[in-house]
Parts: structure tokens; C-alpha cells; sequence
């Protein structure tokens, strides 16, 4: 059985890295895994705790255009080097967790992607050198507003809001190349993406060599490789289910923003008083 690392957070509050067991069971690291954490001997029931993003990036740098088809169906040009773009550390969330839809957009897309661990501080690495800096794989959804992309001249606030980058449910070490991505909507039986690994136009390793030339990569941040073609809109009571083969799956619903704007409150109905 392939190893699943994970962090997690206890029914106490602390957060730990751990190995997941078959039992649901997690044996406590005393470090991140990819800074050489070794088993405390502590085990966590599965009633416990809970799943958090099996990691604390400082960073999430992510590639646009990575499938050709994904760039054709946008209409797009597939671009000669990695196509950069930032997303905060605020939007991580687990799996099971909530996407909010934000109230400034009225198209937000689902993006399913195979997400990079860095493991060791990486700058100006060759491609052969980016394979022994890539720790491990996990699964993300890219979720975008694709309005306000469209709109604005870069990617800041639509790939920016708070729960736009859902992660997990767990880092594998290895993956092969032969990979398939697909992702489903409310079960549905056909996925909305289907697409293998190895059809990026950029391979992990050579993305990785590319980013640590222009800013140094941390243990632990993320590096969300692209997505491949059958993008689409997202409604509030949707759930998205991105699977990768060799890691599992992540599974997350979408659920609407209170808006203060359309809350309406019942006049007091105060009776005068007796005097």
C-alpha cells in the first residue's frame, strides 16, 4: 500500500504531520515529512481528529495553459514557456471543505490539476536536478472566477479568492507517468475531465527548473502543474470530485457567501408602554 502523509488537527487543536493507516489511524511525525520526520510512537484514533491540506505552503505557484486542448477550448495559445501565475496561501482548504462562491462573480470554473511538494529549499535547478526537489504529489482544484479573469488584465483576484485552491486529501511519493486526472460533478458518471498526466505540455520536472530560476521554492510549497480541457461553471450545491490515479481523491462542495445586501430584517413591533 502506498504511503499517504498527511496533516492534521486534533480534536485538542494541535496540528500534526502524520502517515495515514489503513484503519484511518495516523502515526504521529514528529517534523513535516520532507524535513525528515520520524514516528513519535503516538497514534490518533480516526474519531480524533480531522484532515487539514497536508500542507502549509508559503507559496502556490501555479502554470496556465499546461494542455494544449485546455488552451484551445479558452482559445488560447499554448505558450512557449510556462505561463506563471500566484495564488495565495489563504485560499488552501482541505478535502470535504466548503468553495465559497464570491459575490463579485457570476462564473466561478473548477480547474482539476496534479499538485507538486517541494522538498528542500530549490533555486536555479537544471530539470534533472528539479526530479530530487519534487518531494511528493497531491491533488488541487484551481477553482477560478472565470469572469473577472476575463475581465481584469491579470489573474490576481480571480484565482485569489479565499477557498479557491482546495488540496489533498494526502501526498503520495511516488505517481506514474500514465496518470489519469478526471473530475466529476454531483456523481455524475462522466467526467467533466479526462486527461493523463503525461500530456502536459510542460513536464513536472522542467516546470519546477523554470519557477526556481526566477524565485526560490521552500520545503513545503505548492506548484500546481495545470489543467487539462472541460473547464466549466460551478453553482452553489455543486460538489467537485478530482481523482488521480496512484494519489485518490478530493472532494469539496460549493456553498454561497452571506450577503448582508439581501438579508431583510423584520421591524421591531414594540408596543407602547403603559404609563
Amino acid at each position: 500500500m502506498t504511503q499517504r502523509y498527511v496533516r492534521v488537527k486534533t480534536n485538542q487543536g494541535q496540528i500534526h504531520y502524520g502517515l495515514l493507516n489503513l484503519n484511518r489511524s495516523v502515526s504521529v511525525l514528529d517534523f513535516a515529512p520532507w524535513q525528515g520526520g520520524e514516528a513519535t510512537g503516538v497514534i490518533l484514533k480516526p474519531e480524533t481528529y480531522s484532515l487539514l491540506a497536508p500542507c502549509s505552503p508559503s507559496k502556490i505557484v501555479a502554470v496556465g495553459r499546461n494542455y494544449r486542448a485546455h488552451a484551445a477550448e479558452l482559445g488560447n495559445t499554448v505558450p512557449a514557456e510556462p505561463l506563471l501565475f500566484l495564488k495565495p496561501p489563504s485560499t488552501v482548504i482541505a478535502d470535504t471543505q466548503g468553495i465559497y462562491y464570491p459575490l463579485q462573480s457570476k462564473q466561478v470554473d473548477y480547474e482539476g490539476e496534479l499538485a507538486l511538494i517541494i522538498g528542500e529549499t530549490t533555486k536555479n535547478c537544471s530539470p534533472q536536478e528539479a526530479r530530487t526537489k519534487i518531494w511528493g504529489y497531491t491533488i488541487a482544484n484551481d477553482v477560478t472566477a472565470r469572469d473577472l479573469q476575463q475581465k481584469d488584465n491579470q489573474w490576481v483576484r480571480a484565482k485569489g479568492f479565499d477557498s479557491f485552491c482546495p488540496l489533498g486529501p494526502w501526498i503520495v511519493r511516488e505517481l506514474s507517468a500514465g496518470a489519469q486526472l478526471q473530475t466529476f460533478i454531483n456523481n455524475e458518471v462522466q467526467p467533466r475531465q479526462s486527461a493523463l498526466i503525461q500530456d502536459m505540455v510542460f513536464s513536472p520536472q522542467a516546470v519546477v527548473s523554470y519557477i526556481s530560476n526566477i524565485m526560490t521554492l521552500l520545503p513545503g510549497d505548492v506548484v500546481l502543474t495545470g489543467t487539462p480541457e472541460g473547464v466549466g461553471p460551478l453553482i452553489v450545491g455543486d460538489v467537485v470530485k478530482i481523482e488521480i490515479e496512484g494519489i485518490g481523491s478530493l472532494e469539496n462542495p460549493v456553498l454561497a457567501i452571506f450577503d448582508p445586501s439581501q438579508s431583510i430584517s423584520e421591524p421591531e413591533n414594540k408596543q407602547p408602554q403603559k404609563s
